[in-house]
């Protein structure tokens, strides 16, 4: 039981991962620390586009259901399935690039703009 909450929390974290690089120009423009941490996820984000890796959290996600139950059909629960449906979108992987490339440029725009302030 306990590798089934395990791996609902990390789908959790990861959402909220992905809202942080899509949206943390926000927060960033107001604290340095935030704002650093927020473009080396961006960074980190490109590089695995880049390479076609998957995110660690991925991985961690899916050893830990394989250790819960891999025999299992429905993954998680209610609300974490459909999680899961937004973090793994069935797109092609030159969109999700292309997409990827629009979120670091707007961040970058947020960041730029607060700067000449």
């Amino acid at each position: 039981m306990i590798y089934k909450i395990l791996a609902d929390l990390t789908v959790i974290i990861h959402f909220l991962w992905i809202l942080f690089l899509i949206a943390g120009a926000w927060i960033g423009r107001k604290y340095r620390l935030i704002k650093y941490f927020h473009i080396g996820g961006l960074g980190f984000a490109l590089i695995i586009q880049i390479f076609g890796w998957y995110c660690p959290l991925t991985h961690l996600e899916v050893w830990l259901r394989a250790k819960h139950d891999p025999l299992l059909t429905y993954k998680g629960s209610f609300i974490v399935n459909y999680i899961e449906k937004l973090i793994y979108i069935e797109l092609p992987e030159w969109l999700i690039f292309l997409l990827t490339l629009t979120i670091i440029t707007i961040n970058f725009l947020i960041y730029k703009k607060c700067r000449m302030k």
